[in-house]
């Protein structure tokens, strides 16, 4: 199987929740592809909340229902993997007086009161704009667009210069995996993306792009306050990171500016 093959296979299998067998351990090829493939491994889970969000238009359900039910079915593609790193990520920063206290915080796992805010806080966000979003022509393609375009964020969370956290994990396999012509190139993609998307649904493509811009200074913010406290990234930032980049991203496209 080829490296690029491979790289796809990891991306999906850890991603979502699209069985893909036993994925062997990843040489740094395969762990490179796998950073800069995972917006294609997020297509499932885009497509399913799009068909959430065509079903919900077709129904006439309420807009929050709807933007409800969308982020759910996001959770659930991906075993709500993402917001658990969310958590664990913003108790390690809140509880972590040392970074060796901050990754034990980040390592047992049990949601602590700010990891709890933080994802209830996520997931509102979430919820409220993506209603917001739901009357709006070609929606569905837009929040799939968004669903898609968050994973890029792997892209500078995994980008060459930035160390891991730990000696191991999944944190240690992908950190500076990405060459940095590769993240920038994935950057400038996420915006073409995020306009053509927005701009079919009558927002014009301004927004689309203010909605990449904002999500990669927010997520650069992100990175920058765990490379303090942390000394790295881990899986758990990662998962953080793309959470982070969905929820900038719809936060600025239903904003009544545009």
């Amino acid at each position: 199987m080829s490296d690029i093959a491979s790289g796809l296979r990891l991306a999906v299998g850890t991603l979502s929740v699209v069985p893909v067998g036993a994925i062997a351990d990843p040489t740094e090829s395969h762990a490179r592809w796998a950073m800069c493939l995972a917006p294609l491994a997020a297509l499932p889970v885009a497509a399913v909340a799009a068909s959430v969000l065509a079903v919900g238009d077709l129904a006439a359900l309420p807009a929050l229902v709807t933007g409800a039910m969308a982020v759910a079915a996001i959770a659930a593609g991906t075993r709500a993997m993402h917001l658990d790193g969310l958590a664990d990520t913003v108790d390690g920063i809140g509880g972590g007086w040392t970074r060796e206290r901050a990754l034990e915080i980040m390592r047992r796992g049990d949601v602590g009161p700010m990891g709890v805010a933080a994802v209830v806080l996520a997931v509102l966000v979430q919820v409220a704009a993506i209603g917001a979003l739901a009357s709006r022509p070609f929606a569905w393609l837009l929040v799939g667009a968004a669903v898609v375009a968050s994973r890029a964020s792997l892209l500078l969370t995994c980008r060459a210069g930035m160390p891991s956290a730990r000696p191991s994990g999944l944190g240690a396999v992908v950190a500076g995996s990405v060459p940095k012509p590769v993240a920038l190139a994935g950057g400038v993609l996420l915006a073409v993306v995020m306009a053509a998307s927005s701009a079919a649904a009558g927002l014009g493509p301004t927004a689309g792009v203010a909605s990449a811009i904002v999500a990669v200074a927010t997520v650069g913010l992100l990175l920058r306050t765990c490379r303090r406290v942390f000394g790295g990234v881990t899986g758990d930032i990662m998962g953080a990171s793309i959470e982070v980049a969905l929820g900038t991203m719809l936060l600025v496209l239903s904003s009544g500016r545009w």
